[in-house]
């Protein structure tokens, strides 16, 4: 048991050791439109933000995500799936509202971070990530292959 113990421990800390840090980017290229944290995500479908959050997110998320956002053998989700049940949607303005809700849960997770009982599971990104480069990285995601 106490061996149990002092593994989680270790993890634990191991955890809540990551610092995130600003991945080597340039963002000049995209829309003025994207400088803002407003849903919806206003890249969707912009091939230049697919390919400035694949090279963010492999600096950034791949530690976590996995490389390319295959995310099936990493220890944190895979964010692929996220909002993936929209696309289902058949009515554009309720896919719309889907897709809205998906960007507003991506966004609140990545600037806030996720911590429970204590426990750092995603460190805050707020101050660090600019919203062009989150709405890149979600971007990305969303248009990621399933493997």
């Amino acid at each position: 048991m106490r061996t149990i113990l002092l593994f989680a421990l270790a993890l634990a800390g191991q955890a809540q050791a990551f610092e995130p840090f600003a991945p080597q980017v340039d963002t000049a290229p995209l829309p003025p439109a994207a400088r803002t944290w407003t849903e919806p995500n206003p890249l969707r479908g912009n091939q230049e933000a697919m390919a400035i959050g694949r090279s963010a997110f492999n600096q950034t998320c791949a530690h976590c995500h996995g490389m390319d956002a295959n995310g099936s053998r990493s220890p944190a989700p895979d964010l692929r799936r996220m909002g993936a049940g929209c696309k289902r949607i058949a009515d554009d303005a309720l896919r719309q509202r889907c897709l809205a809700d998906a960007d507003a849960f991506f966004i609140k997770s990545v600037r806030y971070g996720k911590q429970k009982f204590g426990i750092v599971h995603m460190p805050p990104w707020d101050g660090v990530l600019s919203p062009e480069l989150v709405w890149s990285l979600r971007t990305f995601v969303e248009n990621a292959p399933a493997r």
